[in-house]
């Protein structure tokens, strides 16, 4: 059993020091950071398009009548 859990610890420590994953890694980050600030962006467009609409469609209204 303690032959195992060492085996295990050095395999995992070779995988911590290997950087053949970090390109992926660094990629999903970037592209995490990337949606996050789309979607935050998106809210605040999506409340001035709201409003915009709404303003056209009060004026329009206002003029059909």
């Amino acid at each position: 059993m303690t032959s195992r859990l060492v085996s295990l610890f050095q395999n995992v420590q070779v995988k911590m020091l290997s950087e053949d994953g970090q390109d992926l890694i660094e990629y999903a980050l970037v592209i995490g950071v990337i949606a996050f600030g789309a979607a935050a962006s998106i809210n605040g467009t999506a409340a001035k398009l709201t409003a915009a609409f709404n303003t056209f469609g009060t004026r329009l209204s206002g003029y059909i009548t």
